[in-house]
């Protein structure tokens, strides 16, 4: 850790906890997790970009998560997938236990809106339910829900969470129907 902690200096340790919801402790600590996911690559260049093929390999939190790829690609600076470590730290600061449930729901509306068309409609829905326990998931055929089931669900979101009867919902819509959910925030996040 001595090693890591020389790695910035104090403004520089400063201004990312000024950005971020973490400690200074907590920067040096992501960092570490940052530089282990290619040790070699980074400690030639701690401004490297890890590739995502890598991110997904070797961070396991990201790896299982069924949105991994698509939450990389959103905090990614090049919008690929491949983070540096502000990158990272971005992505880990938002998914961390103190960020502000404001910012845990604008990311979880942009992690979720697929087709980036700012509105949760019924092809992100669809994409979403397959990703989490359909033909995209990684529950066995048999515990898939059905493509009628699947129908059944989103019919049943949009009735419930579309106010204004537009067939979608907008980012208002979307954060009503979470500051619903309490549970959701605990679920949204990744320990350090």
């Amino acid at each position: 850790m001595g090693q890591s902690k020389s790695v910035f200096s104090q403004e520089e340790l400063e201004e990312y906890q000024d950005l971020t919801y973490f400690s200074k402790a907590e920067i040096v600590h992501a960092f570490e997790r940052f530089q282990a996911l290619d040790p070699e690559h980074v400690r030639q260049n701690r401004h490297a970009s890890i590739r995502l093929a890598t991110v997904l390999a070797h961070f396991p939190e990201i790896r299982v998560n069924p949105f991994g790829e698509r939450i990389c690609k959103l905090f990614s600076s090049d919008g690929e997938g491949n983070l540096t470590f502000e990158d990272f730290l971005d992505m880990m600061s938002v998914f961390s236990e103190n960020a502000d449930k404001d910012v845990k729901t604008e990311w979880a509306f942009m992690i979720y809106d697929f087709n980036n068309d700012n509105v949760i409609d019924r092809s992100d829905l669809t994409t979403l339910l397959s990703k989490l326990c359909g033909a995209e998931s990684r529950a066995p055929p048999e515990e898939q829900i059905s493509e009628e089931t699947m129908k059944e669900v989103i019919d049943k979101i949009i009735s419930e969470g579309d106010l204004d009867d537009d067939g979608m919902l907008s980012y208002p819509e979307f954060e009503h129907a979470i500051l619903k959910s309490p549970d959701f925030f605990g679920t949204f996040r990744i320990r350090m």
